[in-house]
């Protein structure tokens, strides 16, 4: 590894308006989100250049820690990235092609590293993935801006951010018009999947390990790792499970979601092979509202809906509300009752199960990331950045698109958000969707000798259980409940009424 020491769409930079001098006409492929070696458009793109012209494609990976610090990502994604870059090296070199890991500090340390690696190496055209995030385009911008011969393909959604609008030509701020407009604008387009481009040279010698210096990491071995299980995963979604999602989706004991996530978030697997591979099984899905897979085909489509918004709305990348008139909340913001949040402490199961779930393992069931961002929100009245932010730090998946829009609409403050008044009850919520308390059971052993009703009405609990905190390793009694919901409630309704201005607009 190579050690040295912060929104636009942009499609390519001439090779004459360079102000970098390079001596050569190699080509540098730059991965980012995008670690994979199938149906990646820069990589195809950068070893049809080489091939075209008869010269050398080399590639490389920039690790930043510090601007990793600064987006807060976990460690346990990072964990995950690492070990997809030595795959990917791997496949690489079977393709002839040299993969170089290079350990910057920040963003603004890139433009004058890629200018210099161009020179040294005598490459006159950088291929890569563009990304939504605001940070991540003005480092392209910059690196643009300093003569550097960028060529930028679009790799993290299935249609182009800019490309679904209304008729006034604006971008949708409310899902199922969006949805419908992005399923009528896909239906006319075939999607054609890039294979894993062909050999440029002899399999190179098996490359050493790639290792982030100085970084911190979390194991993410309950994950498996390439490009080939991510694949596995999807296709054994799609074939025993997709027709059920519909039903199983809300339950976090059954094992009926796709996972497919953590491998989405950081490229191992491209939006257009996840739709791809459903069309493969259920042909009429985009047209036909009665599909059995319609259901996960619409949460792929709420991806790109956040991803298309994140790019028209750049200050959503800096933690605005969306709905400006929430700046205006009166948010309560305890440090304790968030420590009780973040810890699994609030004295009620089914939220300090899933906490204890996204601490465990990186990762939580979708319905109950609404039902814990609820409770935050609206029950404690903690700002959602508070959460968002808590969550980047834990999440596998980590998304800031998802993330920040998941976010912004359980607060009752994002786009197309759910309204201010609707609150979860998390009492009704446990009983609804994990009826027997086995999830609650799985991540609070503790409560294990608690019946059906104390496990949902955690106020008629007996007794205390004593149990010990594995985060803090010391026994303490279960907590009783650190709010009541009725009284919560109300509370959220008269402080989040400031919402309801906005909602009448």
């Amino acid at each position: 590894m190579t050690s040295v020491n912060d929104s636009m769409a942009i499609d390519s930079m001439p090779i004459d308006s360079m102000s970098i001098k390079v001596q050569g006409n190699n080509a540098l492929m730059w991965f980012r989100q995008d670690l994979r070696l199938a149906d990646n458009q820069a990589l195809t793109a950068a070893c049809d250049w080489a091939r075209a012209n008869g010269v050398a494609l080399k590639a490389i990976y920039i690790a930043t820690p510090t601007q990793w610090q600064r987006h807060d990502v976990a460690p346990i994604q990072l964990d995950f990235i690492e070990r997809h870059i030595n795959l990917l090296a791997q496949g690489l070199a079977s393709l002839g092609i040299t993969f170089e890991l290079i350990q910057l500090d920040a963003f603004a340390d890139v433009p004058a590293f890629i200018g210099h690696y161009c020179q040294q190496q005598g490459i006159s055209r950088v291929f890569a993935g563009s990304e939504p995030e605001i940070n991540e385009q003005q480092r392209d911008q910059a690196c643009i801006q300093a003569g550097i011969p960028l060529v930028l393909t679009d790799e993290h959604c299935l249609l182009k951010p800019g490309t679904v609008l209304n008729l006034s030509g604006d971008m949708y701020k409310v899902f199922t018009p969006f949805s419908r407009k992005w399923r009528e604008i896909a239906a006319r387009h075939a999607i054609f999947l890039l294979p894993v481009p062909a050999p440029l040279g002899p399999v190179l010698t098996e490359p050493k390990p790639h290792l982030f210096n100085n970084v911190t990491k979390v194991s993410s071995e309950l994950w498996a790792a390439g490009e080939g299980q991510a694949k596995r995963i999807l296709s054994a979604f799609i074939q025993q499970k997709v027709q059920d999602y519909k039903q199983d989706r809300d339950f976090p004991a059954i094992d009926g979601t796709s996972s497919i996530s953590p491998y989405l978030a950081i490229g191992v697997i491209s939006p257009r092979q996840c739709v791809a591979a459903l069309l493969h099984d259920f042909p009429e899905v985009i047209v036909d509202d009665t599909s059995p897979a319609r259901t996960w085909l619409n949460e792929l489509t709420w991806r790109e809906f956040y991803r298309h918004l994140l790019v028209a709305f750049p200050d959503l990348s800096k933690n605005h509300n969306f709905n400006r008139q929430a700046d205006h909340v009166q948010w309560r913001n305890n440090p304790q009752e968030f420590a009780a949040w973040c810890e699994g402490r609030t004295g009620y199961p089914i939220v300090d199960a899933a906490m204890r779930q996204l601490n465990q393992t990186g990762w939580m069931h979708n319905r109950l990331r609404m039902v814990v961002a609820s409770f935050l929100t609206k029950h404690l009245l903690i700002d959602w950045r508070w959460g968002e932010r808590y969550f980047r730090q834990k999440l596998i998946d980590g998304d800031l698109a998802a993330n920040n829009g998941g976010w912004q609409w359980s607060a009752g403050c994002g786009c197309d958000a759910q309204p201010y008044f609707r609150i979860f009850n998390p009492m009704s919520q446990s009983e609804k969707f994990d009826p027997d308390g086995s999830f609650i059971r799985k991540y609070l052993p503790e409560l294990a000798s608690w019946g059906i009703k104390q496990l949902h009405q955690p106020s008629t609990a007996q007794t205390p259980s004593l149990f010990e905190q594995p985060l803090f390793n010391i026994k303490t009694a279960y907590p009783s409940a650190i709010v009541e919901h009725s009284a919560a409630r109300a509370r959220a309704l008269t402080v989040l009424g400031v919402l309801k201005k906005a909602a009448a607009q």
